[in-house]
């Protein structure tokens, strides 16, 4: 019996391409069942998320089988795709859905929701009756390493991305961020990508503003904010909690002035300012004040940084929980 994965992810292939080859979550049971349809194949699951389409395919001649599914899918979506596909066989298939199930596939690293997401295509499958004795064997034996992977090791801990640097330290000085208010100065797209982490966190209210007041209108309806005219920003001072500044501007766009005068106005609550600009938007002088929590890129990317290292040697140490649980499926190929 033939083991097979094929698929494409957000590494191989860009979203103009993805969209194209995404099956709908509720049909992935059904697309499962039609599978079964083509010669070799005895028992199939289909995963599909916004960043990943998948087949796992089992058979006496799932290879074969595999080979038919890519001509059917290139002559249905476009043969131009072809070269986005990866294909991997035997213990090396089971392998990638164990990497997959425990967020080490992910575009954010560790990631959980892929959990759910391929549990749920699994169960989908059986109830089609597209799974039996490989399969089943496989997928089981995944969910319960990806377990034992997000147990055993720190894969999650620690943001690795500047945004999400901003965000952790963030939620160390407000603990919880529901309910910040935000003020995006400069519609960069590193402003862009602060806020929208700050966004998922919780925060309520965004305002942006820009030197072009269009862009700041563009990347204010993107968040479901406000967007500001850039000669009233300071105007708004008083009633956000977090301030991020990407500007292009020469010279310190926020200066301790801009914070002093809102102080009490703000009865003295803590302000975070996160400045990813170069040169410098904030006025280092700035962090001076009291209740002022100020970080540049510089801080931000070292935190992140320290982050990926722990996280890279957290990846040996899955891969290897990975590879000793697998031996005990007795697979074809290990």
């Amino acid at each position: 019996m033939e083991l097979v994965c094929v698929g494409l992810n957000h590494r191989t292939a860009p979203v103009e391409v993805r969209e194209r080859f995404a099956v709908p979550q509720g049909r992935l049971g059904a697309s499962a069942k039609e599978l079964l349809g083509i010669d070799g194949l005895a028992e199939s699951v289909v995963l599909s998320t916004c960043n990943r389409t998948e087949f796992y395919l089992a058979g006496d001649h799932a290879e074969m089988a595999a080979a038919e599914l890519r001509r059917r899918l290139a002559q249905a979506h476009g043969a131009d795709s072809d070269p986005h596909w990866y294909e991997h066989h035997r213990i090396q298939a089971a392998k990638h859905l164990c990497r997959v199930v425990s967020g080490l596939d992910s575009m954010v690293l560790g990631e959980t929701e892929i959990f759910g997401q391929t549990k749920d295509a699994y169960q989908q499958a059986l109830s089609a009756g597209a799974t039996s004795g490989v399969l089943n064997r496989v997928f089981q034996r995944a969910f319960g390493i990806g377990k034992k992977v997000r147990t055993d090791t720190r894969i999650q801990e620690g943001a690795t991305s500047v945004a999400g640097a901003a965000v952790e330290l963030a939620e160390k000085i407000f603990g919880k961020l529901a309910g910040c208010r935000v003020i995006v100065i400069g519609a960069g797209e590193m402003s862009r990508q602060t806020a929208q982490a700050l966004v998922s966190r919780g925060a309520s209210t965004v305002f942006v503003t820009n030197r072009s007041y269009d862009k700041a209108v563009g990347l204010a309806e993107e968040m479901g904010g406000r967007a500001v005219h850039f000669d009233e920003w300071q105007s708004v001072l008083a009633g956000v909690d977090v301030v991020i500044s990407s500007t292009s501007a020469p010279h310190p766009v926020v200066l301790p002035h801009h914070i002093e005068s809102v102080r009490r106005i703000r009865k003295f609550r803590p302000l975070f300012l996160i400045d990813i600009a170069v040169p410098r938007d904030i006025d280092p002088a700035c962090g001076e004040i009291e209740e002022a929590y100020l970080y540049d890129i510089d801080t931000l990317e070292q935190l992140a940084g320290e982050a990926r290292a722990r996280r890279e040697k957290q990846i040996a140490e899955c891969d290897r929980i990975i590879e000793e649980e697998l031996i005990k499926l007795n697979l074809p190929g290990t």
